[in-house]
């Protein structure tokens, strides 16, 4: 039995609690918070401690999932814990995965430990789709889409600035940019040309609205590449959307074969809760990192490095009987 322990329980955690509960390999060790554990009910009954008292836990965590976000919270505390812990974790910064990548390969190889970082869909399952079909069709462009739907990791990046309460996040496909995609013209597209984004923000009383809003549509990697549309309105406006964290996209790669033989390949998802499918992605590579530990693997991995048959809680026999 792989024993798993929870950091975080925002949505994501929650979702994570009810993925563990579907697992019969595994079993969820706990909830780990930096809030008052008595503050806290589990969706699925599970004990709640103090981030204080991770390290009695260690030697019988095989792997923690860190459900922490991707603007501060991963960057700042990963390291720390992967110290003594094996960890899978959804860092979503694009941009800044190499970085993220180079400076925990270095903590875990030095510690023995084991993390598979930026696990989810995007990055994640798509990053797995790109790979693939631009082996399998080499002459070609790939394009991703997201959405419509709500972005955690940017909505996170939203509720950090000062003077905001809460905040949710909506990227929406340029749908244009959609057919030309699909009719097989490959366009020259930049992000901005792909999607926009529009953000509902609830501020503080006597919060500066012009800086908060130049704050969001500049903010590198998140919002400064795209059209962004900024609206003020009630916290209860932004409780009642978040209640439903629906979210998808597709990867299409658009290519030839050979002369006037032309293929599009395409992966899309369509999900009514875009944290508890996260999580069930980060539970199956949580299977795989305890696997992986196991056969004496260390350092940092991406979906790139973890083949599909560690996922699985089928047996290898299994799998070819049935999936092949």
């Amino acid at each position: 039995m792989i024993k798993v322990g929870i950091v975080g329980y925002g949505n994501l955690g929650k979702g994570v609690s009810i993925a563990l509960s579907k697992a019969s390999d595994m079993e969820c060790v706990g909830i780990f918070t930096r809030r008052e554990p008595s503050s806290i009910t589990p969706e699925i009954p599970l004990p709640v401690y103090s981030m204080d008292k991770l390290m009695d836990f260690k030697g019988s965590i095989d792997v923690l999932l860190l459900c922490g976000g991707s603007a501060t919270d991963l960057p700042n505390n990963t390291a720390g814990i992967l110290k003594d812990f094996n960890t899978v974790d959804s860092f979503d910064t694009h941009a800044k995965i190499p970085e993220y990548f180079e400076k925990l390969d270095k903590v875990a190889k030095e510690n023995g430990t084991l993390s598979a970082i930026s696990i989810g869909w995007d990055p994640g399952l798509f990053s797995i789709a790109r790979a693939l079909f631009g082996a399998v069709l080499p002459d070609g462009k790939d394009y991703t889409f997201w959405g419509k739907g709500v972005s955690q990791g940017h909505s996170d990046a939203i509720r950090r600035i000062d003077g905001v309460k809460n905040a949710i996040q909506y990227t929406i496909p340029i749908e244009d940019a959609l057919i030309k995609v699909r009719s097989g013209e490959n366009p020259d597209l930049s992000v901005g040309e792909k999607h926009y984004r529009e953000c509902f923000v609830a501020i503080e009383d006597g919060a500066d609205k012009e800086k908060i809003e130049k704050q969001i549509v500049t903010m590198p990697n998140y919002f400064a590449d795209y059209k962004t549309v900024v609206h003020f309105v009630s916290e209860e406006e932004v409780k009642k959307m978040q209640q439903k964290l629906a979210h998808g996209g597709f990867v299409i790669r658009s290519g030839s074969t050979s002369e006037n033989i032309n293929d599009i390949l395409e992966f899309s998802l369509k999900l009514d809760s875009n944290p508890q499918f996260t999580a069930s992605v980060l539970v199956a590579y949580a299977r795989a990192v305890a696997r992986l530990k196991d056969e004496g693997k260390t350092g940092c991995v991406t979906v790139f490095d973890i083949p599909l048959k560690y996922l699985s809680p089928l047996s290898e026999d299994e799998m070819r009987k049935h999936l092949l």
